[in-house]
């Protein structure tokens, strides 16, 4: 589901991800953002205006407009 364009949660909100805009549903959270991205993606890591977001906040941390946003995906390797 893209949020952006669902309704019940209210209007648009725009935050700056990895550089460029992306619109959000007012309303939305750090795991919305996250689950319409990367489809839930286990190993990533979320910044919000400077600051790491730990996982066990991203349900609760809501997105305002104007955030910047940085998510950064682990990779493996040996």
């Amino acid at each position: 589901m893209n949020r952006a364009t669902d309704t019940t949660l209210g209007p648009a909100l725009r935050v700056r991800l990895n550089g460029g805009w992306h619109e959000v549903a007012a309303g939305s959270s750090v795991a919305d953002l996250v689950a319409d991205l990367a489809g839930g993606a286990r190993r990533i890591a979320i910044e919000r205006n400077g600051s790491i977001v730990p996982r066990s906040q991203w349900a609760g941390c809501r997105l305002a407009d104007g955030d910047r946003i940085e998510a950064v995906g682990a990779v493996g390797g040996g």
